[in-house]
């Protein structure tokens, strides 16, 4: 009998993973050591070589069972997820996703076959509105940045404010006057700050 073992990721290192191991716990086997098999990641569903998906395929084998939370957490588009998917079948690796309770469901044996062809139906679908949700989520993004900008609005990090001396400062110090590093102390700046506020106080000359 097979191992069972689990997935999780987020896009960014300030999005937590608690939500989506909770969901998971309950399926999963344990090492040798007495730790889940879990496997994760804190990197955009881009990126093909995330580490933690990496080593989870290293890790399994003909047999095994892989649970995830959502089908959106194995990729970023519908073509990736479904090489996945494929690569997981042809292996001999079962995968079952929470949100969608059918691929959670076994069949008597010889009868495989009529849950493999209901979860082709609904992973078709489910990837189909997972990007293009993703598509009109990076679309409503773009045009709200456009309209920040269009209204003279900044985006980002707060802009640092230069100290009033700057200028004055600034040309002694291209005029040699001074050197950066008492430049940098008189305006109580760290080395990589400094450099920063000189490229876009120059980019405005």
């Amino acid at each position: 009998m097979g191992e069972n073992f689990g997935y999780i990721r987020v896009s960014t290192k300030e999005q937590n993973l608690d939500r989506q191991l909770d969901a998971l716990m309950p399926y999963i086997s344990l090492d040798d050591e007495g730790q889940p098999r879990i496997y994760r990641d804190k990197a955009s569903g881009k990126d093909m070589e995330r580490e933690g998906f990496q080593n989870l395929l290293k890790a399994m084998r003909k047999g095994d069972t892989l649970y995830i939370k959502s089908i959106d957490r194995l990729g970023r588009n519908k073509q990736q997820i479904k090489e996945y998917l494929e690569r997981f079948k042809q292996r001999g690796i079962r995968v079952k996703i929470i949100d969608l309770p059918t691929t959670m469901q076994d069949m008597p044996e010889g009868n495989e076959w009529v849950i493999d062809m209901i979860n082709n139906i609904i992973i078709e679908v489910y990837t189909s509105i997972a990007q293009q949700e993703r598509e009109t989520l990076l679309q409503r993004q773009s045009e709200g940045i456009a309209s920040a900008k269009a209204k003279g609005k900044h985006l980002g990090r707060p802009i640092l404010e230069l100290p009033k001396e700057w200028t004055k400062l600034y040309k002694q110090w291209k005029a040699n006057e001074i050197k950066a590093v008492e430049f940098m102390e008189l305006v109580q700046m760290p080395k990589a700050t400094f450099y920063k506020k000189v490229k876009e106080y120059e980019s405005t000359l």
